[in-house]
């Protein structure tokens, strides 16, 4: 696979960053992940903005421009012969001495990855999964809102402790971690929505969850057709008497969940069993956005 790093194209065995980078001394780094659509970016300004935004917090100086990084990604589908792509584009802090910095980061290292996005079902209802309670709570984010940064030790830990549960095996079932207060936080890798009742719930950001581009763009999607949406704090019995469940990520876009499994393997089927009405009509209008 072809990479690009600090505007150089290499072949990613030959692709380093120093043992002085303090993204590898101190996870002083940030990324984002995206997929293509007919080789284009899907809601590139709103993840540039992001990551420009806690590239700011961070004191990176790295402004990213719309126009370079989509021309990268072209570049970087055609050199390794990829019609689509899951992107990562990486910034990490760059090399400075051991020890806590005062002052920030000039020249930091840029690094743009690709892989072959997994191969769609046949129907996306065969994209449905359980989601395993998690005991391991959502660990409180350094900088008073959640980045997507290197620091993810968390999600780790996470994915080790859902392999502990032997009835989800074989299911693909994602983890959800619920934060130090007991309120639902969010998955693994993905932000989490609920419906009951006509209404639209998904966790507040102070729960110490990501600001997810999809979790926003699906709150779009939902004003759009004026569905309520309540943004709050909920908790596991909230979650049960839900009608519809379904979490989101750029990569996968919108998961129905068919069944809610708690700590001691106690299943609780969501609704049908089938994706719900609403999860549905947003997946719809997901895929359209994604054609135009």
């Amino acid at each position: 696979m072809i990479i690009y790093i600090n505007g150089q194209w290499t072949e990613h065995q030959q692709a380093v960053v120093s043992v002085y980078d303090h993204g590898f001394l101190y996870g002083m780094g940030l990324f984002e992940t995206f997929r293509t659509y007919g080789g284009k970016p899907f809601l590139l300004e709103e993840h540039l903005a992001r990551l420009e935004k806690d590239c700011r917090a961070l004191d990176i100086r790295y402004s990213p421009d719309s126009s370079t990084i989509a021309a990268i990604i072209d570049s970087l589908l055609d050199k390794n012969q990829l019609s689509e792509a899951y992107i990562r584009l990486s910034v990490s802090a760059g090399i400075g001495e051991i020890g806590l910095p005062a002052e920030g980061y000039e020249t930091p290292t840029v690094i743009v990855y690709g892989k072959p996005l997994p191969p769609r079902p046949d129907k996306w209802e065969k994209t449905a999964r359980p989601l395993q309670r998690l005991k391991l709570s959502r660990n409180s984010p350094e900088a008073g809102w959640r980045m997507k940064s290197f620091h993810y030790m968390n999600n780790i830990l996470a994915k080790r402790e859902l392999k502990q549960y032997p009835w989800i095996s074989g299911t693909g079932a994602e983890g959800l971690l619920l934060n130090e207060k007991g309120y639902l936080a969010e998955g693994m890798v993905s932000n989490l929505f609920f419906v009951a009742d006509g209404i639209c719930y998904t966790p507040a950001l102070d729960t110490g969850i990501l600001p997810g581009i999809t979790r926003d763009f699906v709150i779009r999607l939902c004003e759009a057709r004026s569905v309520p949406v309540c943004v709050g704090h909920f908790d596991w019995d909230h979650l049960l008497a839900a009608e519809e469940v379904f979490v989101t990520n750029s990569v996968q876009e919108i998961i129905p969940i068919n069944a809610l499994y708690d700590l001691g393997g106690h299943r609780r089927q969501v609704g049908s069993g089938e994706p719900g009405s609403l999860t549905r009509t947003l997946y719809e209008d997901y895929q359209r956005y994604c054609s135009l």
